[in-house]
């Protein structure tokens, strides 16, 4: 019987073998190579292969930081030191898994921005949003029990600020904060939990989770800059006019922004690991020290905006609630944007104002949640924060003001 034309040919060998086991040419076909993505990626759909690409790096160090750290009040410092001054290249794994996690949440912070320029939070992808929400908070959970292992002196009060303020919960806040501790203070039981949180239960949450962002984009497609969906472009082939396949085009792109990445990161864990302060403090040099509080206890960076909302407010409960509803206000996105377009390409000027108050709000919260809780800073984060939640309490409102430019029918690009 004649071969089927255009059939492709069996395999053979190794190769053949493992693949009437294992679909590795159909996952390949169906993924990568079958995978139509828009011709007209910019820069920012970087980012999405980055955080793959971080969140490798972190489970890959975080597992030889694991051979040697243990966790307890007497031995979780000492055993980082140990890893920093006497295992072969310690320090190295150590600051690439610390700078790892600051670059962790550049990387999602970006991405996440994306998706707000160009509307990729919208129908047909809530779900994928959520889902890449859920990322975001397990990813928080995770980098906040990671800093608290080193036992430093901030680790051990930022961990005192943060679990208590789950006490504000009414009627179960108080047993909620034993709970979390094991005790009745931060101690020994703390950081087992904490210990077996960050480095079994939290991760495996993470890469379900990251596994179930990847199906959800596959199967609506991924968003482009003009905001339109090209899977309602179809050639006589079936696959999106305005489509390239995933592999190899966009591979090798990836693999480019990669290596800027790499170089940008490496010359900050080579030169400047601690980044002034940003990535790693200085008082998480010293031993954790009940009796000896540190001048200003700051979180890292890449929790100080929801911090100075916290700050803004005089009442501990009400701050709490404020900055709970910091987060949760993202997942309702999908829903509070009423505009006709998607991209912001084609949103009226109100819309581009309120997305550029918006990213400034979190940028100067950020800042002023590394300053005292003092005087100008303390009025300067009550005005950001009333910003902050503008733009998401107004966007059912600003988001239909304005007439949008006409979207074209297909997406636009330019060779370059």
């Amino acid at each position: 019987m004649a071969a089927v034309q255009g059939a492709k040919p069996e395999r053979k060998g190794f190769l053949g073998w493992l693949n009437k086991r294992l679909p590795v040419d159909e996952f390949i076909s169906s993924q990568l190579t079958g995978y139509y993505a828009p011709k007209n990626f910019n820069i920012w759909y970087f980012f999405g292969s980055l955080a793959l690409v971080v969140l490798v790096l972190q489970l890959a160090t975080g597992i030889f930081l694991t051979m040697f750290y243990k966790p307890g009040e007497l031995t979780s410092f000492d055993s980082v030191e140990y890893i920093m001054r006497e295992i072969n290249y310690g320090w190295l794994i150590r600051y690439l898994h610390s700078t790892g996690a600051s670059a962790f949440f550049i990387v999602v912070y970006l991405h996440m921005f994306r998706a707000f320029l160009y509307g990729s939070y919208r129908a047909p992808r809530e779900l994928l949003w959520i889902l890449g929400m859920l990322v975001y908070l397990a990813l928080m959970a995770e980098a906040f029990m990671g800093y608290v292992l080193p036992w430093g002196n901030m680790s051990f009060w930022g961990a005192q600020v943060i679990v208590n303020l789950f006490s504000t919960i009414p009627a179960i806040g108080p047993p909620l904060v034993e709970w979390i501790r094991g005790d009745y203070g931060i101690a020994d039981a703390t950081l087992n939990r904490f210990f077996s949180l960050h480095v079994v239960a939290v991760p495996l949450a993470l890469l379900l989770l990251v596994m179930l962002h990847l199906v959800a984009l596959r199967q609506t497609g991924s968003n482009n800059p003009d905001g339109i969906e090209i899977k309602k472009n179809l050639g006589p082939d079936g696959h999106p006019i305005d489509g390239i396949p995933f592999h190899p085009y966009y591979t090798v792109k990836d693999v480019v922004g990669v290596g800027v990445f790499f170089v940008l990161f490496t010359i900050v864990v080579f030169f400047v690991p601690t980044f002034g302060g940003l990535f790693l403090e200085g008082p998480n040099f010293e031993p954790a020290n009940p009796m000896s509080t540190p001048e200003h206890i700051a979180p890292v960076w890449y929790f100080t905006p929801y911090y100075a909302i916290l700050r803004a407010v005089p009442n501990q409960r009400m701050g709490a609630l404020l900055m709970g509803l910091a987060v949760f206000a993202f997942f309702l996105m999908p829903w509070l944007d009423q505009c006709k377009v998607k991209s912001i390409r084609y949103k009226p000027f109100i819309s581009k104002l309120a997305l550029a108050i918006f990213a400034v709000s979190f940028v100067c919260l950020g800042y002023l949640g590394l300053q005292p809780a003092e005087g100008l800073y303390v009025a300067l984060a009550r005005i950001f924060t009333v910003l902050y939640f503008a733009f998401f309490a107004l966007m059912p409102f600003y988001s239909r003001m304005g007439t949008p430019k006409p979207e074209p029918k297909r997406v636009t690009y330019h060779a370059h």
